[in-house]
């Protein structure tokens, strides 16, 4: 299955929670995986950001959504 996100992150069910209208499903995270940020130079360099550097990634996002194959 072909979708437009780059950031994919292999997942297994943990939980189904079934209301009315809305379900909440959460995720164990099975398999590490490669994230990537696109921010401008100016944080870059006022981060002084490097190759190596440890760094907390917050991830901030308006869908979370789920591929079965």
């Amino acid at each position: 299955m072909k979708y437009g996100a780059r950031n994919a992150i292999k997942a297994k069910v943990k939980s189904v929670k079934k209301g009315d209208i809305m379900a909440m499903v959460k995720f164990e995270v099975t398999d590490p995986a490669e994230m990537v940020s696109v921010l401008t130079t100016e944080s870059v360099e006022a981060m002084e950001l490097k190759p190596d550097d440890n760094v907390q990634l917050i991830i901030k996002a308006i869908h979370v959504l789920p591929v079965k194959e």
